[in-house]
């Protein structure tokens, strides 16, 4: 984040409330522009704040962003802009990604797009011309049936660029929460071990059986009382819960969640929950999802804590237990760590029932032994035994005030700030050729406007937090939906009614603020209150690769209360 912020002569943010959902790296990005004169590209359908020091602001129609970005390409290849010797030398697949690119005439994006044709040229020399650029996006970008394809086409613009692996470059994803990074590198993914590494590698399964006592498929074989580390690959959160209607998952083990806030198509997932044989939820404040739970455990704050956080920028950061526990709350390792133990117990072919308390307590090289953790240095020094680019990465060296960034491999490696500086984790980058593709859900007559959802500066997602914070309510206390000043007329509004904005799944009413930080033809609602919640309208189709859904683009209709 320092190298982007000191080192990029231009930055193009795209699908990213940077200033509002990333408050601190936002004014580093401000002042870039404002005391190096570094140039700020910005797209996005709404006037966010950040567009207020933008050079440029595209606004495109929501779920064209893979048309802009072919557009600017086709513009930096006409123009003869693109890095040669870098698409020589450290890529491949290059004709037929040029191929698709030139498909996408400015003319014709500016069709698609609703961005005028002198302005996709302007955007375009601005990027191509100011080197290094950075890029940097969010869930804007993501959370589209083809938020993948976006992020693909993401790594053609920098590639084509040069761009990659360099200070000031990058394609730079802005994380949604403080540790979503160190979720997904220790295994908070259905298709990977700690560190990306496969579920479907024999290699891999044979060294995480060995290290947690269990069993490959092959050696069950042989010792059929043994727990099997499985190697299937599993469901993601989006395909669960319509997993539980269709009889798939009987259970669920909900961790610091709150689908009823978070998932789309509320009414759905209400369905699902109260169709579960079995819902289990550690929390730290009663949730709407509490509602719906067989039992409830009480973890604990990040202040109650200590372990580490990793951070969007690939940096493992300490976190230092602030306040004693409260009440009956645990570390939230400990509880799982005591489940999964008792679960393994429980399911031991164990033939004499009374002797098990005594037997789980002697044998050391029982499954559940090995969660008998004393702290999260223990942990860590699991990680560092088990996840190669973790390796180095101590409590220890954080304690003693070093800053690193995995790959960390060994204990005397400085960490790595920037990656693919000499060439991609799989040798050569490969441009993807990518087209356009329309959202799932499009207006019509009974729906006519476009609905996009996300968070504002005063809450955080669900809001079970934010919104017990007196000061955030005196603020921000209720849902506003913004709505166009050209709607505002149609509708009749007159800046203080409420309006009920209704989509194929059901109603919200909600008081409407008239700004023109939306175009005419799109309202915007968050989904950080329950009475008026964004995600009771929004539809759950999934992008086919990640399973994430198209929250930014909901058809709607839009009437005064």
């Amino acid at each position: 984040m320092d190298d982007v912020a000191k080192e990029a002569k231009a930055f193009f943010i795209i699908g990213s409330n940077t200033t509002e959902q990333h408050p601190v790296f936002g004014t580093t990005i401000r002042r870039a522009v404002k005391y190096r004169g570094a140039k700020l590209v910005v797209a996005d359908p709404r006037k966010i704040d950040i567009t207020e020091i933008a050079t440029l602001h595209l606004r495109q129609r929501p779920g064209t962003d893979i048309a802009l970005l072919n557009g600017l390409m086709y513009i930096i290849l006409e123009k003869g802009w693109e890095n040669k010797s870098f698409i020589d030398e450290r890529t491949e697949n290059f004709d037929e990604f040029k191929a698709t690119v030139m498909d996408y005439p400015p003319e014709k994006v500016s069709q698609i797009t609703n961005v005028p044709v002198d302005q996709l040229y302007e955007a375009a020399e601005i990027i191509a011309s100011n080197n290094p650029t950075a890029v940097l996006w969010a869930m804007g970008i993501t959370q589209h049936i083809v938020g993948v394809r976006n992020v693909m086409d993401l790594a053609n613009l920098q590639m084509l660029l040069g761009n990659m692996g360099k200070a000031g470059g990058g394609v730079n994803p802005l994380r949604g929460q403080n540790n979503v990074q160190g979720a997904c590198d220790m295994g908070g993914l259905p298709n990977v071990f700690p560190a990306y590494q496969p579920v479907t590698s024999p290699d891999v399964i044979e060294k995480f059986a060995k290290a947690w006592g269990l069993r490959t498929k092959d050696e069950f074989i042989l010792h059929p009382s043994s727990f099997i580390l499985s190697d299937k690959i599993g469901l993601t959160v989006t395909e669960m819960m319509p997993g539980i209607l269709e009889g798939k998952i009987k259970s669920l083990y909900i961790l610091g969640e709150d689908p009823v806030m978070s998932d789309p198509d509320t009414k759905h997932i209400r369905h699902c929950l109260e169709s579960i044989d079995f819902l289990l939820l550690q929390e730290i404040f009663p949730s709407e999802t509490a509602a719906y739970a067989d039992v409830l455990l009480p973890g604990i704050s990040f202040a109650e804590k200590t372990g580490t956080f990793t951070n969007t920028e690939r940096r493992v950061q300490m976190v230092r237990k602030a306040i004693p526990r409260q009440g009956d709350a645990r570390d939230d390792w400990w509880i799982t760590a005591e489940i999964a133990k008792r679960v393994l117990f429980h399911l031991s072919s164990f033939e004499e029932n009374e002797k098990k308390e005594e037997r789980r307590k002697i044998d050391e090289s029982a499954p559940w032994a090995k969660w008998d953790y004393k702290d999260t240095s223990a942990i860590m020094d699991e990680i560092n035994a088990l996840t190669p680019s973790y390796g180095g990465i101590t409590h220890a060296r954080l304690e003693a005030g070093e800053r690193l960034q995995w790959p960390c491999p060994t204990t005397d490696h400085p960490g790595t700030p920037i990656l693919h500086t000499k060439q991609f984790t799989r040798g050569k980058g490969k441009f993807m050729p990518i087209d356009h593709v329309p959202p799932a859900e499009k207006p019509d007559d009974d729906f006519p406007m476009v609905m996009s959802t996300g968070r504002v500066l005063y809450h955080w997602h669900g809001g079970q937090m934010t919104r017990r914070a007196q000061g955030l309510m005196q603020v921000y206390g209720e849902s506003l939906v913004e709505v166009n000043p050209d709607d505002a007329v149609k509708l009749g509004l007159n800046g203080k009614s409420k309006v009920r904005i209704t989509s194929r799944r059901g109603s919200i009413e909600a008081q409407a603020w008239v700004t023109d930080r939306v175009p005419p033809g799109m309202v915007y609602a968050n989904f950080h209150f329950p009475e008026s919640s964004a995600n009771e309208l929004t539809h759950a189709s999934l992008d086919p690769v990640a399973k994430i859904p198209e929250y930014k683009i909901t058809a709607v209709k839009v009437e005064l209360v």
